[in-house]
């Protein structure tokens, strides 16, 4: 297309065609283009629903969040701490080594045990810990995926 355009151009600038039959010849490849579809995906993903963070000490952790960014305390034990963000939420667990344990991405649609047998279809080796509805799998590089539905709360 860059070459086309260039083409156009180059003959407009040499008295080839005028202004009206550039705008036109424009108009025709704008026209003509079509955008490139996605591919299909699997599911569809409408927003973060949250993200957990390991930390070493949940309190110092929890009061930084609230103080720089206001985030309000939905529910905590000493193991955990779930803080409010608009409809979301953060997650503080404890952990040794501070870290991203995961990120939960809420789908439309979601019915465990389809995305379950989805996920395994495509080679994926999905987690969902018994008795939940939660389903964890590792993305490309390692990373802790869990998909939800768009209710999910903590």
């Amino acid at each position: 297309m860059k070459v086309l355009v260039s083409s156009m151009l180059e003959n407009y600038e040499r008295g080839k065609i005028n202004r009206r039959e550039l705008i036109q010849a424009l108009a025709l490849l704008a026209a003509g283009t079509r955008a490139v579809a996605a591919p299909e995906s699997t599911f569809q993903g409408v927003e973060v629903n949250h993200v957990a963070l390991r930390v070493t000490d949940i309190g110092r952790s929890r009061d930084f969040y609230q103080k720089l960014l206001g985030m309000p305390v939905v529910r905590q034990s000493s193991s955990d701490c779930f803080l409010g963000l608009g409809k979301n939420f953060l997650t503080l667990f404890k952990g040794e080594q501070p870290r991203m344990d995961h990120y939960c991405i809420a789908i439309k649609d979601y019915e465990v045990k389809r995305v379950t047998d989805e996920l395994r279809r495509q080679g994926l080796d999905p987690d969902q810990p018994s008795g939940s509805n939660r389903v964890y799998f590792a993305d490309p590089d390692g990373l802790t995926v869990q998909l939800s539905p768009v209710d999910h709360t903590p």
